[in-house]
């Protein structure tokens, strides 16, 4: 990610360092607010479909990108009436949604190809994986195209919380870390209630409403004490379950001591399905969160050229002219023109190629840097997550350069084998990933995973790595806006420059997310009917 300074220490560090730090000292509310602020979390403006009207006659619209924000475009502009053609670079729609199955194969930059090997019905999404309840757009085009939707685990209280420094490395049940830190710190609070130390601040009253709430909330006893017993036990979960019959008595779980957990930070990790991005309900598609970008290719279907690489974008007062080879053709030449430009490449692809946009436009494409990021998906011989560990769904947070795990969402109980997504990293971890070949991706993955779950390297398979700065049709994740380069340069990227329009998740204060692409979308077509309304531009 991006990096800011320290001007009083001259350090620069990353941004997502920055949001784990202010996470670590005032807990995920704050983390979240500090992501608003710099563009990484934000409420979608989404009010329903667009009411963009009938077409001028004649009017044409070239779209470059087959990702979700060019086919949310083109969907909508051929509803109005307008003609719309769409370049595609891959041989796929979808762009970042995208969903690797078993024979899939992928080529990244340097060549080196890797051919998915996992069964059928399994799969990895090497981007998008998870919708929000609120990113209503995506949803109601899910809706629209008939995309099927299960709900995503985010929060699993029985998945692992993980710091290679603290409990001799042991990974440690979330369950367990959120009832002895929010239990101790009850006990803290009600210590100083009954102490008179809020005198102060809060009425007798209150005081006594407050005690209550502390007992409910921290699973403190009669004595407001978080101890050993059945009321932490229903929280943090028991050395030996109840049951029945004879021998049925629980055995009661020990609370880890305050200043044990504190050393640890595991806690950091407590918060994060409070954000309002990860809160519940979250959802994914049936089978992978290509099925979207799927369904959009379906409904276009003739609309979409694909394995067309743009290598230059030209306009002038009448439309804008788009020149692109036929990548399965090399050294191909063609030209596709319309009255009106809705751009979609990324704009780490799109600062590489010539484009006759003025300079603050120009200026604005340069500004973005991209996040690296690499995912791994690994398939096991057997989902051992859930029938050793009762781990369905959800995530597990580490400390190691992995980042966390995640379990399937899906498919619980049907035995047999299963792929979980085995790393999710960003930074300096993702940088030093993307430097090796894919099969040492692979292996370092299994190697770290070990460390949390053992099985691994009994019941490992094979698996698949992506490391999106080696994507040759993004070189990032999702663009990286700081707040400078917003103030700067952000609304210099969304206005038009002439008849070109650019949009996507890079044009919008949600980037990373498919709300973003498709709010964007929607902003930018709004304007160019508008601007085709009044020019009355005709083919």
């Amino acid at each position: 990610m991006g990096q800011l300074t320290d001007g009083s220490l001259g350090t620069a560090i990353t941004r997502r360092q920055l949001l784990r730090m202010i996470g670590l000292s005032a807990g995920g509310a704050a983390m979240y607010q500090a992501m608003s602020s710099l563009g990484l979390a934000a409420e979608s403006p989404y009010v329903g479909p667009p009411r963009v009207g009938a077409a001028p006659r004649g009017a044409s619209v070239l779209v470059l990108g087959a990702g979700i924000a060019g086919m949310v475009a083109a969907y909508e502009l051929r509803k109005a009436g307008y003609r719309v053609q769409v370049l595609e670079y891959n041989a796929r729609a979808g762009g970042r949604n995208w969903t690797l199955r078993g024979g899939d194969r992928y080529t990244e930059l340097g060549g080196a190809t890797q051919e998915c090997r996992f069964d059928p019905g399994l799969y990895i999404n090497p981007g998008p994986w998870r919708l929000p309840y609120h990113h209503q757009g995506i949803l109601g085009y899910c809706r629209t195209l008939g995309v099927p939707l299960e709900s995503f685990v985010q929060v699993n209280y029985n998945a692992y919380l993980h710091d290679s420094h603290a409990f001799g490395g042991k990974p440690q049940r979330f369950r367990a870390v959120k009832a002895d830190y929010q239990g101790q710190v009850a006990e803290l609070l009600a210590k100083a209630t009954r102490g008179g130390q809020l005198d102060a601040a809060v009425s007798r009253e209150d005081q006594e409403k407050l005690l209550q709430s502390l007992r409910h909330w921290g699973a403190l006893d009669q004595n407001y004490a978080y101890a050993k017993g059945e009321l932490s036990g229903t929280r943090r979960g028991f050395d030996k379950d109840p049951g029945g019959g004879l021998g049925a008595r629980p055995v009661f779980s020990q609370p880890v001591r305050l200043a044990e957990l504190l050393h640890s930070q595991l806690w950091a990790s407590l918060p994060l399905g409070d954000n309002y991005e990860m809160q519940t309900t979250l959802f994914q598609p049936v089978g992978g969160m290509g099925r979207i970008g799927e369904a959009f290719a379906r409904e276009l279907g003739a609309l979409i050229r694909y394995n067309a690489k743009v290598v230059a974008i030209e306009q002038d007062e009448r439309g804008v002219s788009a020149t692109f080879e036929d990548t399965s053709v090399p050294g191909s030449r063609h030209a596709a023109r319309a009255d009106w430009c809705v751009c979609t490449i990324p704009l780490s692809i799109l600062g590489q190629i010539p484009i006759n946009v003025g300079a603050p436009m120009a200026a604005a494409i340069a500004a973005v840097p991209y996040a690296a990021s690499v995912k791994v998906g690994l398939q096991f011989k057997r989902r051992f997550w859930e029938e050793d560990e009762q781990i369905y769904g959800g995530i597990s947070y580490t400390d190691l350069p992995i980042g966390n795990i995640s379990y399937p969402s899906s498919g619980y109980f049907s035995g047999g084998k299963g792929v979980l997504l085995g790393a999710y990293m960003w930074g300096l971890d993702a940088t030093e990933f993307t430097a090796m070949t894919p099969p040492q991706r692979i292996s370092k993955a299994v190697e770290y995973g070990s460390r949390i779950h053992p099985q691994y390297r009994k019941e490992f398979e094979h698996g698949v790595a992506v490391a999106w700065h080696r994507s040759p049709f993004t070189l990032g994740c999702f663009g990286m806006w700081t707040e400078e380069a917003r103030a700067r340069h952000y609304d210099n990227l969304c206005r038009f420059d002439g008849r070109i329009v650019l949009a996507g998740e890079h044009a919008s204060y949600l980037p990373a997310w498919q709300e973003g692409a498709v709010t964007s979308a929607l902003d930018a077509i709004g304007r160019l009917h508008q601007r085709a309304m009044a020019s009355g531009a005709t083919a």
